[in-house]
């Protein structure tokens, strides 16, 4: 067995279908969600979304998080630099490749060892995590912050954790497409016995809360930029 590295795998947004006849059998797999499979009305809502400023996070590398802080910075600078409202401020983190699954929870990092894989550590033990480091603010849950100052470290306006960031209005979109692509990686790597759909299912019962999954993340942002006026920025 050649597991796929994660070089290889961030070199590249998706599989073709060759690749992925390669890695395994599509038969019981469904790549591709039609309108009646997701929740296409709340992604048509974000769409229609009135701010002022809308901006799109195309974000692939899980690169230790450090667009949640490019978000962060966005929402700051947009906020406090040019005096934009808080509510007149819309960004989207559109997450697919291996930053898919910082949309899955702590069920999901542990059963399929996706530290390991994505080779990301757990800040609190230095290994490879098996919970999702990316998602929990460490205010606490819900977080409690000792201070208003957005110069403060101690504030929200400071916190690049996912849940404070949703707080603020960011929201998340998971891809189906990556989740069956990642699912059919996995059960190469860890020689798992479970089907892909039964592992897609499983992640997609254990999203983070507050993401949408949509249909095709590529798809989702041309979308967001076509008719959304989002505008576009990729890390």
């Amino acid at each position: 067995m050649n597991p796929i590295s994660r070089r290889s795998f961030v070199g590249q947004a998706s599989f073709g279908l060759a690749a992925l006849t390669a890695l395994g059998t599509t038969a019981d797999a469904q790549l591709v969600y039609t309108r009646a499979d997701w929740k296409v009305s709340e992604f048509d809502e974000l769409l229609k979304n009135p701010a002022r400023v809308k901006q799109a996070y195309d974000v692939i590398p899980v690169g230790d998080g450090k667009f949640l802080n490019n978000i962060k910075n966005s929402l700051n600078g947009l906020h406090f630099g040019f005096g934009i409202p808080a509510d007149q401020i819309k960004v989207v983190g559109a997450m697919h490749g291996p930053a898919n699954m910082l949309n899955y929870d702590d069920y999901v990092w542990e059963k399929y060892r996706i530290g390991e894989w994505l080779k990301v550590e757990d800040p609190k033990t230095g290994k490879p995590a098996t919970r999702n480091p990316f998602y929990f603010s460490k205010a606490g849950n819900p977080p409690k912050y000792a201070s208003q100052d957005p110069d403060s470290e101690k504030s929200s306006y400071q916190d690049t954790s996912m849940q404070a960031l949703q707080a603020r209005g960011v929201k998340f979109l998971s891809c189906h497409t990556a989740t069956e692509e990642q699912a059919n990686v996995l059960i190469e790597k860890y020689s798992l016995s479970q089907k892909r759909e039964e592992i897609v299912k499983d992640m997609l019962a254990h999203t983070v809360p507050g993401v949408l999954v949509v249909a095709s993340m590529v798809a989702a942002i041309a979308l967001l930029q076509s008719e959304g006026r989002f505008s576009y920025i990729t890390v």
